[in-house]
């Protein structure tokens, strides 16, 4: 598990910024929209027999972690994230497909650098995008039927809309909308399952999410379609969400896109507030949820508030990479009197507090994606439903062993993450075949539950060398 983190967050960063420099060999399928109208004969191309592909990541690299729109170099974030298929849910390496879409970028550093490889232009009209990736989707499709189709690191608003417009028609999802609200939400299970558990009550917690973007809404739907699901009444009303402008409202007097009208509040009258601390006093949140990429957005003020409010406040600067966390583990530490329930979305190492060792769990992807891209893939499945995305959450949350629930960890110990992958593809399974889904000819609808945990074990490459 040591290499992970060179694999991954936070190094990936620095690969992908680095991408075109670094270029050696072909590890992925670029589709260009210079190549428009042609992209099957583009798909053609990729060196795999027909039915080898199984799992795909695809990007158009205009939203790359905190890093921004980084063009054909967000190729490294699929090579990356499908070297963690391989890793953690044992899919073939032979059997993932990174795809980069090259459709120009913005960023005049890349437009001006001589070494970047991706195209010269700017980026196309929205209108433009969809029918380019219209194209790809149906010929990925009709090439590789079976192919469980991860979007990453788009924009927040065609993020959005690319998963509202495929999630029913292929088997696809996003993972900065889903895999990332997915394993927030296992956390905040853990978190609030040991906040009761020491504090001896229940409580109806508060959620504020800092940042409005794709990956913050996206926990705010996972959350609600979580406490939905649970019998809990007036689920949306237990998160608020802010953005650059403040507390997000829908009588704020700002055009707010559709994904962030979902959440705006309509029950705050004519209160509009802006700053933080002052939304963290109206709110009053038991928990607060860091999506902002501003780093040291939770200074002292904001943490000691938290601590006021709450026994155990529960606290997750989510923000990517270590760079842009909105605070470290030692300062939550340190400005909660060590009283905060805490898991970040980078690594942090750990810190000595009052004589006694304290670790910080990371709410990483890397427990999600890969046991539900492997659920998808096994029973080749129609799509990809809300359902299976909180079921790969809960049952993130369930494989926490006793010693790691007494060692007040949130998440199971990463050298497990095969272990864990297996697991939730196993529940995955479960629903996709309750909801019918499932287009394995019904091979696994027959089996018992210890035959299926068996099966799903079974087929996770290893890699074992014979002599």
């Amino acid at each position: 598990m040591k290499t992970v983190p060179l694999v991954y967050t936070p190094t990936v960063g620095d690969a992908c910024l680095n991408f075109s420099r670094m270029f050696r060999r072909p590890e992925g399928l670029t589709l260009s929209i210079d190549d428009k109208g042609a992209i099957e004969k583009c798909i053609e191309n990729w060196p795999r027999p027909a039915d080898a592909p199984r799992v795909a990541v695809i990007t158009d690299g205009s939203r790359i972690l905190g890093l921004g729109d980084l063009g054909w170099n967000g190729m490294g974030i699929a090579i990356g994230k499908l070297s963690l298929y391989v890793a953690g849910a044992g899919v073939h390496p032979q059997s993932v497909m990174p795809i980069a879409v090259d459709v120009g970028t913005d960023n005049e550093e890349l437009l001006n650098d001589p070494m970047y490889l991706g195209l010269r232009r700017r980026r196309p009209s929205t209108e433009e995008l969809v029918e380019f990736v219209d194209e790809i989707m149906e010929k990925l499709h009709a090439h590789y039927p079976s192919l469980i189709i991860q979007f990453e690191d788009w924009s927040s608003e065609h993020a959005f809309m690319f998963l509202d417009r495929y999630k029913d028609k292929y088997p696809m999802f996003n993972d900065d909308i889903q895999g990332t609200g997915a394993v927030i939400l296992a956390g905040l299970i853990s978190a609030t399952r040991l906040v009761e558990k020491e504090t001896k009550k229940s409580s109806d917690h508060r959620i504020l999410m800092v940042g409005a973007g794709s990956a913050s809404v996206g926990v705010a739907k996972q959350l609600m379609s979580f406490f939905t699901l649970n019998g809990m009444s007036e689920a949306r009303l237990r998160i608020w969400t802010t953005d650059s402008k403040g507390l997000v409202t829908m009588n704020r007097g700002d055009k707010l896109p559709d994904y962030k009208q979902y959440f705006a509040r309509r029950d705050n009258g004519d209160m509009q507030l802006k700053e933080l601390s002052d939304i963290i006093d109206y709110v009053k949140p038991t928990v607060l949820l860091g999506l902002s990429t501003i780093h040291g957005l939770f200074d002292e003020k904001i943490l000691r508030k938290m601590a006021d409010l709450n026994e155990r406040p529960i606290i997750f600067p989510l923000s990517n990479p270590t760079s842009k966390s909105e605070c470290t583990f030692e300062e939550a530490l340190t400005h909660t009197d060590g009283r905060c329930v805490f898991a970040a979305g980078s690594p942090f190492g750990t810190v000595n507090f009052h004589g006694k060792q304290r670790f910080a769990d990371q709410g990483n992807n890397f427990y999600i994606f890969p046991g539900l891209g492997l659920a998808g893939a096994l029973v080749k499945a129609k799509h990809m439903d809300h359902k299976v995305i909180t079921e790969a959450a809960v049952a993130l949350a369930d494989s926490m062993t006793k010693d790691e629930v007494d060692e007040g960890r949130l998440y199971p110990k990463l050298g497990r993450v095969r272990e864990i992958s297996q697991y939730v593809a196993f529940r995955c399974i479960k629903v996709l075949n309750k909801d019918g889904l499932c287009r394995d000819d019904g091979i696994t609808a027959s089996m018992s539950d210890d035959e299926l945990f068996r099966y799903v074990g079974d087929h996770m490459w290893e890699p074992h060398y014979e002599h």
